[in-house]
């Protein structure tokens, strides 16, 4: 019995050896990349945001590493955490700040219980009221006539954010896009 012990024991220390060298084999596929890149990825990834894998693996093939977007997608899922969409708005304001207006019409009640409507146009950068006015009918018209009054030339300005009420139509698209304004 102890002869059957012994050469079990024996077995199963020979066993570990070939289990571990079967486990430390060389592997098919391509090599693992290398700590640095893995640190490229990441931070091409947080220094832009809104780049995904196709990019990042675009920008690193004109560095001159041959990675495979897979890779590079793989790497991205691992490090990255979801990021709030309002982000992308917010760099955009950070980023173009001192190039946007803003087109703010709302509605205030007097003392009479009357509505007046208003229409501010602010100038982000400056933090600025370029221009507002108050009516108590707002047409198309009255509102072509205040872009006309804010914006006689639009210097300095490339950017229009305003919301999707009825006063701002066609001619007032137009008329923005007339004075260069996007």
């Amino acid at each position: 019995m102890s002869v059957k012990l012994d050469t079990v024991v024996g077995w199963h220390r020979g066993g570990f050896r070939l289990y571990w060298r079967w486990r430390s084999r060389r592997r098919p596929g391509r090599p693992r990349i290398t700590a640095e890149f893995r640190a490229l990825i990441r931070r091409l990834a947080h220094e832009n945001a809104g780049w995904g894998a196709p990019k990042i693996h675009g920008e690193l093939l004109k560095l001159g590493l041959d990675l495979c977007e897979r890779t590079v997608a793989r790497y991205l899922r691992r490090g990255r955490c979801r990021e709030d969409p309002g982000k992308n708005w917010l760099s955009f304001l950070e980023n173009h700040r001192e190039v946007i207006v803003a087109l703010d019409p709302f509605t205030v009640p007097t003392i009479t219980f009357q509505l007046l409507n208003c229409l501010f146009v602010i100038h982000h950068g400056r933090r600025k009221i370029l221009h507002f006015n108050v009516t108590q009918h707002p047409t198309a018209e009255w509102t072509l006539q205040q872009l006309r009054e804010a914006f006689p030339d639009a210097v300095g300005c490339r950017y229009v954010i305003l919301d999707h009420d009825s006063k701002f139509d066609r001619e007032v698209a137009d008329l923005l896009k007339a004075t260069g304004l996007k």
